[in-house]
């Protein structure tokens, strides 16, 4: 499954919000040295109830919008 994903970074909790086709995922951390995208595998993967090593970051590794895979 690919999902079209919106990451804010620094955001008061961890959560995930959908909006016109697309989840938004708000995330604490901060967006340097891969932090934000470790939560963001973290938060999809007790969101989803998967494994975290199910989870890829396909397109957008350094960008808001990314296109994340779960197996």
């Amino acid at each position: 499954m690919h999902l079209n994903i919106e990451v804010i970074p620094h955001a008061k909790k961890n959560q995930v919000k959908e909006e016109s086709g697309h989840l938004k995922v708000y995330v604490t951390a901060p967006a340097q040295d891969g932090k934000a995208n470790q939560a963001l595998i973290q938060v999809l993967s007790e969101h989803f109830k998967t494994p975290k090593r199910q989870i890829e970051i396909i397109r957008g590794e350094k960008s808001r919008k990314k296109i994340v895979e779960i197996i």
